[in-house]
């Protein structure tokens, strides 16, 4: 990896948004607000699901908690340094720094699309097979289901980065964007890559992304379908008010993906780009609990007896 005049790229330059000062304060006073909720929020579902003995029997508040994990872990990769960028505007990361960020954020992406798909299966399962859930959906398979999304989530991605990381770049060394994107790094490699990218891009994003969103959409149209059949009308609606909370936060995670690393949207404008990669990084975490959890009456029981157990408690302390 060699500039013009011979010299080793050791490092990036981040443009970020590119806008003046007080944007920025602007930016990353609001991004910062953001990042503390999503944290806030998530860890809160985290809690709940461990502390309260009736969700933490439920295989779909298992599946929930450890997706507000990843929910965690996504936002960490990219927003603490997007701040960073705006409070610092010098933009300068590491080859390995940028590289590391390549992988981890697009290993959790890739994981996030089996959680999803993971999800949908159970949903399928405990509506469409009501009799045999239990025994199918155990406790065992659900924490064995979820280690193999984390698996096959981070090793998708370790031959292509790894690839990407050995290829020449001539320089310049300027990436158009607040984090390091296979597109804008791609886009400095030297000799061009002609039809590399493409292949790529079909192998791992289409075949990833397309594959779940295919089977998460096949899996609610059956459930759909079966719940449309169903005389029960009381557990029918409630039925369709889960579902309808999972399809938004399916619809809101896999709208921009979709759009950025499969239709490729925008792929040549950057202010596009970076304005559809802060949807998915940043804001849909921030809402998915909200919409996923926070409106569950389950949710919003567990959370009110944590409440009162922690006010019986305070209350005994105070006593004593």
């Amino acid at each position: 990896m060699e500039l013009a005049n011979g010299t080793t790229v050791q490092e990036f330059i981040l443009l970020g948004f590119g806008v003046e000062q007080q944007k920025r304060f602007i930016l990353l006073t609001f991004f910062s607000v953001l990042y503390m909720l999503t944290l806030v929020e998530n860890i809160t579902i985290i809690t709940l699901v461990l502390v309260d003995t009736r969700l933490a029997q439920l295989p779909m508040y298992i599946l929930l908690s450890n997706f507000s994990w990843l929910e965690m872990c996504y936002v960490t990769t990219t927003v603490p340094r997007m701040l960073y960028d705006l409070a610092f505007p010098h933009g300068v990361i590491s080859f390995q720094a940028c590289f590391f960020q390549f992988y981890i954020f697009f290993s959790l992406g890739c994981t996030e699309c089996f959680f999803l798909s993971a999800m949908a299966l159970d949903r399928y399962l405990a509506i469409c097979h009501p009799l045999q859930y239990p025994k199918i959906m155990s406790k065992e398979t659900c924490y064995t289901l979820i280690s193999a999304t984390w698996t096959i989530g981070f090793l998708g991605y370790i031959v292509p980065v790894t690839l990407i990381s050995r290829l020449s770049f001539c320089g310049p060394n300027i990436i158009d964007h607040f984090v390091c994107d296979p597109g804008p790094i791609l886009s400095l490699a030297c000799p061009p890559l002609d039809n590399i990218p493409l292949v790529w891009q079909f192998s791992m994003n289409v075949l990833v992304i397309l594959g779940n969103f295919l089977f998460v959409l096949l899996s609610y149209g059956v459930v759909i379908f079966t719940l449309m059949k169903s005389s029960n009308k009381g557990s029918r609606g409630k039925a369709f008010s889960t579902i309808s909370f999972h399809l938004l936060v399916v619809i809101l995670f896999y709208g921009p993906v979709v759009g950025m690393y499969v239709a490729q949207v925008g792929g040549s404008h950057s202010q596009v780009s970076k304005t559809v990669t802060v949807f998915y990084t940043a804001i849909t975490p921030f809402l998915n609990p909200l919409i996923y959890c926070l409106r569950n009456n389950q949710v919003k029981e567990a959370l009110w007896r944590l409440l009162r157990r922690k006010e019986r408690w305070l209350r005994r302390k105070v006593t004593v």
